[in-house]
């Protein structure tokens, strides 16, 4: 069956046009993470009382602190196992079948980062560029209330993709040049030259790493830049980069947007660091390095 999805983005018309149509799911991933008071200080917490208080109609909640991480794993929004997350994703009414559309309310990471969780067990999924606002400025009207879920589906079957998540020896081996790839940092200039404050244990980034903010590559709207600019952006820092393209931030949410961008492109040699700085900052042995 022709998917109905145009491509990995949508905009407000195109959703508006297909909201009512029984194969698509909408989800809001919002969640909120302060910037950090000082370096250690990581606090964040489910978006579901915004999404309740302002939501595209029929949406659910998708909450990347809870259902749909691994409570199991060091790091915190680590992605969970296949099935676990297929699972998840039938509480919220979206099975064998289905294709979803994501959105949120903090310029689109969070709605690229379960894009890309779903886009890794080979469920069809779209990020709605600009999220809620681009909705909203369109004239689209908005729902509220924290209505019950929908009831839930029969889990898809997830079809896990090979090369899409990177383990932390596989970016230690990079990072050291004795396996290919080029590792690239998708936090903000401050927090990839160790000038700002951090959630983690230590400041800085990956030895080699490249920077490539996930911000820089979308507008103040939170939709992503025009193609040309998006390439230029993008090539000006990977040129001559090695695959895979081994994306990592703080905690696997910017690097999201990034490889969502990145994917816009037409790049296919990506993958992303789940546990990202959060756990490599925590081994004492791992490296890092600050300034530019």
């Amino acid at each position: 069956m022709t998917s109905l999805l145009p491509g990995p983005l949508v905009d407000a018309t195109w959703l508006a046009d297909h909201l009512h149509d029984p194969r698509l799911a909408v989800l809001d991933a919002t969640a909120v993470l302060p910037s950090p008071r000082h370096d250690g200080d990581h606090r964040s917490t489910s978006g579901r009382p915004g999404w309740a208080e302002r939501h595209l109609p029929g949406s659910g909640h998708a909450d990347l602190t809870g259902d749909l991480s691994d409570p199991r794993a060091p790091y915190h929004f680590a992605v969970p196992a296949p099935d676990a997350l297929a699972a998840g994703l039938a509480r919220l009414g979206v099975g064998e079948g289905s294709e979803v559309v994501v959105y949120d309310t903090a310029g689109g990471i969070w709605a690229a980062r379960l894009w890309w969780m779903l886009r890794a067990i080979s469920v069809p999924a779209a990020v709605l560029d600009g999220g809620l606002r681009a909705w909203e400025t369109a004239g689209h009207p908005l729902a509220s209330g924290d209505t019950a879920p929908p009831p839930a589906a029969a889990p898809p079957i997830p079809v896990p993709r090979p090369g899409l998540w990177t383990g932390v020896e596989e970016v230690a081996a990079i990072s050291a040049g004795v396996r290919p790839g080029t590792l690239v940092c998708a936090l903000p200039p401050g927090g990839y030259d160790g000038s700002a404050p951090t959630r983690y244990t230590r400041r800085g980034h990956i030895p080699g790493s490249r920077s490539l903010p996930g911000r820089s590559l979308m507008d103040d709207t939170g939709r992503l830049l025009p193609r040309a600019e998006l390439a230029a952006r993008a090539g000006t820092v990977l040129a001559g980069a090695d695959a895979p393209l081994v994306l990592y931030c703080g905690g696997g949410i910017s690097a999201a947007g990034t490889a969502l961008a990145l994917t816009v492109l037409g790049h296919e040699d990506v993958s992303l660091y789940d546990g990202s700085l959060e756990e490599w900052s925590k081994d004492p042995a791992r490296p890092m390095e600050q300034g530019g």
